[in-house]
């Protein structure tokens, strides 16, 4: 009895502890963590640095393996950039060549039809405003980037938000390298892009589509996922194949989501337009840029207002296509 009056009382003390209320333990661990703190200050001094580092030698290491992939893969970096490159052009020469009355004209006609008449006048005028202020051959090129970068990210995240939704054990892997692609500085995407393809309009479009990509591969995702158990069940009922379920049933009926997740790609896209002219990149981005360098205000503020206007302009419109797909959907499940 004596020998275990210990461990009684030690158990007792523990449960004394634990049906103390949540503010008293909580006061309790902090002045343990409070004398322990001041413990270690007089064991070692303060501000003592860290008593390892590897961060030299993991960076040299990093460093070569970027050099080693740049070099071995130069013929691949190089055709890559030489197709980005064409299409590029291609969209840049024909959005300038088209005259400029045709595609407000249709910018105006496009808005008017999918959002309404005030979207559609704000978006002629913002047009005519950004003509007359002398920026409009930096608005086509701003755009042709844009739409280059956007229709990448596109053509990379279907497929992948496709298998996600698919494997749950690809979409555990995926999600924190999602995160960590949407946290990380979007100037630090700037550096491979640079070792990968040099100096140019092609490293912008590789950061821009790194930085953008990651909400559309996440709601493709989720607007799968998110299809009715119901749906799938009675299509599975009827003998579809799964890859007739997947075409025919999920992705049209995932559409609104995926188109949601294209919104929020293309709007990145637009954010890193002043980053990207940091590597080259041509269009406002270079004119907010080049004005800011030359402490010119005035010139920096009329770029980033052409470049909210194309935000805003492509963004309602983006909104309302998704949301007629969803009108659509809900008319035809009425039905």
């Amino acid at each position: 009895m004596a020998s275990n009056s210990p461990q009684n009382g030690h158990r007792f003390s523990i449960s004394k502890f634990n049906n103390l209320p949540g503010s008293q333990r909580f006061a309790i661990w902090l002045a343990l963590f409070a004398c322990l703190s001041l413990l270690l200050v007089v064991i070692w001094e303060p501000g003592v640095e860290f008593p390892i580092n590897y961060g030299e030698g993991l960076a040299a290491w990093i460093n070569d393996r970027i050099s080693d992939i740049t070099r071995e893969g130069a013929f691949l970096f190089d055709a890559i950039s030489n197709v980005v490159l064409y299409f590029l052009l291609f969209l840049e020469d024909l959005f300038i060549w088209i005259p400029w009355p045709s595609i407000i004209i249709a910018i105006g006609l496009v808005s008017w039809r999918m959002v309404g008449w005030r979207v559609s006048l704000f978006s002629v005028f913002s047009l005519l405003v950004t003509g007359a202020l002398g920026m409009w051959t930096s608005a086509m090129e701003t755009t042709a980037l844009i739409v280059v970068a956007v229709v990448i990210s596109i053509a990379i995240a279907l497929p992948i938000g496709i298998i996600a939704s698919r494997s749950d054990k690809f979409d555990a892997v995926l999600r924190p390298l999602l995160d960590g692609m949407q946290t990380m500085p979007a100037f630090v995407y700037l550096v491979p892009a640079i070792m990968f393809f040099g100096i140019g309009n092609v490293p912008a479009i590789f950061a821009t589509v790194v930085y953008a990509v990651p909400p559309a591969i996440r709601l493709t995702n989720l607007g799968i996922r998110q299809v009715s158990s119901e749906v799938v069940e009675a299509a599975e009922s009827f003998g579809t194949t799964p890859r007739q379920l997947l075409l025919k049933v999920q992705i049209p009926m995932a559409v609104p989501t995926i188109m949601a997740g294209i919104n929020q790609t293309t709007m990145m896209a637009l954010a890193m337009v002043v980053v990207a002219s940091l590597v080259g990149a041509g269009g406002l981005g270079e004119d907010v840029l080049r004005a800011l360098s030359r402490f010119q205000p005035g010139e920096a503020l009329l770029g980033g207002l052409a470049i909210v206007a194309l935000a805003i302009i492509t963004d309602r419109v983006t909104q309302a296509a998704a949301k007629g797909r969803q009108d659509a959907l809900s008319g035809e499940r009425q039905l």
